[in-house]
């Protein structure tokens, strides 16, 4: 089992690859290869081929959800490469597409550059996905098994108050705009030998709850959590109160990424012996 981080908003370590605020990573297991979001552009696919992973021997294209920023290079696969991968994704993800991000004009931020309401989703459709003649399956249960060691959690609990809803993220609903509380969101766990690992998109409804939600399903142990935590807005309060559950949960592997923020990353890399930052062409190599 193999985990590639194709792009990422970090820049490798050699400079080498093309980096954005975005995430897509490949998944190389025994049965079948998993490519988990694609970007924001499509520059994962450049990246890959000097990563050596074969993106035309994609079994199953997983969406996390419905960002520009982890859907933007689906298009660009299905053109670049003629292949027909399997595409799940909950069952909501068509339903949640039509997203923005609404800004007053007081800060900056990747979605928003000017005050007023941003598009912030895909630029695809299902009947995109149908003129491409690719298989969907949507999740529609708590747990999918696709493979005999990688599976995909939707329909997450609320076990922390901390983590809350951003209330800028929102869903266009009938010409009125509603805060998005994300129900279309999946991550993806590959079983190890010593337990599950955790691969994250961006975790809005938080990453401690789908962490818990996941372990309290499966009763397995979770040693890795990948991937962004969306912790970039977060408090510092609530930026603590994740290290102290991650020091008492016994994950041995937390590889940072994403929307994770550069404040949070850092507390987490000093005060975590496991925590690393998972940057563009991070591979990992899982027993």
């Amino acid at each position: 089992m193999k985990i590639t981080t194709l792009i990422e908003n970090t820049l490798d370590k050699e400079e080498k690859l093309k980096n954005e605020h975005g995430l897509s990573m490949f998944i190389e297991g025994s049965d079948c290869n998993v490519l988990f979001d694609t970007g924001k552009t499509g520059d994962f696919i450049e990246n890959a081929v000097k990563l050596n992973v074969d993106l035309k021997k994609t079994d199953i294209l997983v969406l996390s959800h419905a960002h520009y920023d982890h859907c933007g290079g689906v298009k660009k696969l299905l053109e670049t490469y003629n292949i027909k991968p399997k595409l799940i994704v909950s069952k909501y993800f068509f339903e949640r597409i039509n997203k923005y991000h609404y800004s007053d004009g007081t800060l900056k931020s990747d979605f928003s550059k000017e005050p007023g309401y941003a598009y912030i989703g895909t630029d695809f459709d299902k009947e995109y996905i149908k003129s491409k003649d690719l298989i969907t399956e949507d999740v529609t249960t708590d747990i999918l098994k696709i493979s005999d060691d990688i599976f995909v959690f939707s329909n997450f609990n609320k076990y922390y108050n901390f983590e809350k809803v951003n209330e800028n993220m929102k869903l266009k609903v009938d010409n009125e705009y509603i805060v998005d509380t994300f129900d279309e969101e999946v991550a993806l766990g590959i079983k190890t030998s010593k337990g599950l690992i955790i691969l994250l998109g961006c975790a809005h409804p938080g990453f401690l709850n789908m962490v818990k939600t996941i372990e309290e399903r499966t009763k397995e142990k979770i040693i890795g959590i990948i991937g962004g935590t969306h912790l970039i807005e977060a408090d510092d309060e609530r930026i603590k109160k994740s290290v102290d559950y991650l020091k008492e949960s016994g994950v041995e592997l937390l590889g940072l990424s994403h929307c994770t923020g550069d404040k949070a990353v850092d507390i987490f890399n000093r005060e975590c012996k496991q925590s690393f930052t998972n940057r563009t062409g991070t591979i990992l190599e899982l027993d």
